[in-house]
């Protein structure tokens, strides 16, 4: 039987779960051990295929053609393993298979309710997860913030998932904000254990706390969240600014989380091998050439609606040990007639054109891509 690893979120949104959890999964394959990954999403749609780029950031399609949310191109980068259509589960999926199978008869006539029908097909989808992958451990990252309502039956879930395996096959991760007051110059823990018992209320206990701050805790503010969330000093796991978040995993190796999470799995502890992890930090920390390459779109206003692009780019850069500086040209701009397109791509060395819905902004593309094809600029265009 796979184990699993839940990772939610208090206090407020942004902290970085899906870091957290990439950081986490990526650990653990340097032990040794088959990883996968999965993303519970709180809104009622059923995928992110039809849903505003600006308002969610990009699709994600996985190689079996499944339109996913956004982390899991976070959750590939960072673990080299290709995920699928038990990756990303939305309380839309959840429901409308619920509500399939009562159209049809399959509950025998029985009154449908949130607890059992709607948590047993969580459930299921976690348990999926395991057996279709075969992994060892499944890394699930729970959207949005706890004491949302949206999210309330799948904390439910969870809780009833922990009832049913226990502790030695499923552990909770609980990221959380520590904020620093400049005022009086003093890190505030109120936030956290605020978010620990609201984390309690719902029936369940962290095992594992990790902490957004700043800077370092210091062991007197550590305690005093052990002390409160009811856990080892040692497992909390400090979570500090970092300005390459390719450090994180390093930092978290550095705190032993890894370890602490095989330990309560009773799994084989084993040497880590992060030289390759290592080495891409090296990298992307020393490189000597800096290029800018035009990114010609329809979202620009929300870059996470081109984040594939923009990882992709970056990472074409770092086999080159180059810097790219992506210039972000919304193409309505160029649809003016008296546009000076050479000044607007003076500096340019490439033109990327990423697709989109529908026919706005398509008369600036077309003139970038003319642009670029005049002037001999190496132009890409995805759709």
């Amino acid at each position: 039987m796979a184990k699993y690893v839940f990772v939610t979120g208090g206090v407020c949104s942004g902290l970085g779960k899906g870091i957290t959890a990439s950081s986490i999964a990526l650990l653990l394959k340097a032990k040794g051990y088959k990883v996968f990954m999965q993303k519970f999403d709180p809104y009622m749609n059923v995928d992110p295929g039809t849903m505003s780029p600006i308002q969610h950031g990009e699709v994600f399609v996985t190689a079996d053609g499944s339109e996913t949310d956004l982390d899991l191109g976070h959750y590939e980068r960072f673990i080299d393993e290709e995920l699928n259509y038990t990756s990303n589960i939305t309380n839309g999926k959840i429901y409308s298979s619920v509500i399939e199978k009562e159209r049809v008869g399959d509950f025998l006539g029985s009154t449908i309710q949130i607890v059992p029908h709607i948590s047993n097909e969580i459930k299921n989808k976690i348990y999926e997860a395991g057996t279709s992958s075969g992994a060892d451990i499944v890394i699930t990252e729970i959207g949005g913030t706890v004491g949302d309502i949206e999210s309330s039956v799948m904390m439910e879930s969870l809780r009833q998932f922990r009832l049913e395996t226990g502790s030695k096959n499923s552990l909770f991760v609980h990221t959380t904000l520590v904020p620093y007051l400049y005022g009086s110059n003093e890190l505030k823990t109120k936030p956290t254990q605020n978010s620990i018992i609201e984390l309690r209320r719902l029936g369940i206990q962290p095992d594992i706390i990790v902490t957004r701050a700043p800077i370092d805790l210091g062991d007197i503010v550590k305690k005093k969240i052990s002390l409160f969330g009811s856990i080892p000093v040692e497992n909390i796991i400090e979570a500090k600014d970092v300005t390459n978040i390719y450090q994180i995993p390093i930092n978290f190796h550095k705190q032993n989380i890894e370890n602490i999470i095989l330990q309560q799995f009773n799994l084989k502890i084993t040497e880590s091998n992060l030289e390759h992890w290592k080495n891409l930090i090296k990298t992307v920390e020393n490189l000597n050439k800096e290029i800018e390459i035009a990114l010609v779109g329809k979202y620009v206003e929300l870059e996470d609606a081109y984040l594939s692009v923009k990882e992709a780019l970056k990472a074409a850069g770092y086999k080159y040990n180059t810097k790219i500086n992506i210039k972000w040209i919304n193409s309505e701009d160029l649809e003016c007639k008296n546009c000076n397109l050479k000044e607007i791509f003076k500096n340019s060395k490439g033109i990327i054109i990423p697709g989109g819905f529908g026919s706005r902004g398509i008369e600036g593309m077309i003139k970038a891509c003319e642009f670029a094809r005049i002037n001999k600029i190496p132009y890409l265009g995805i759709c």
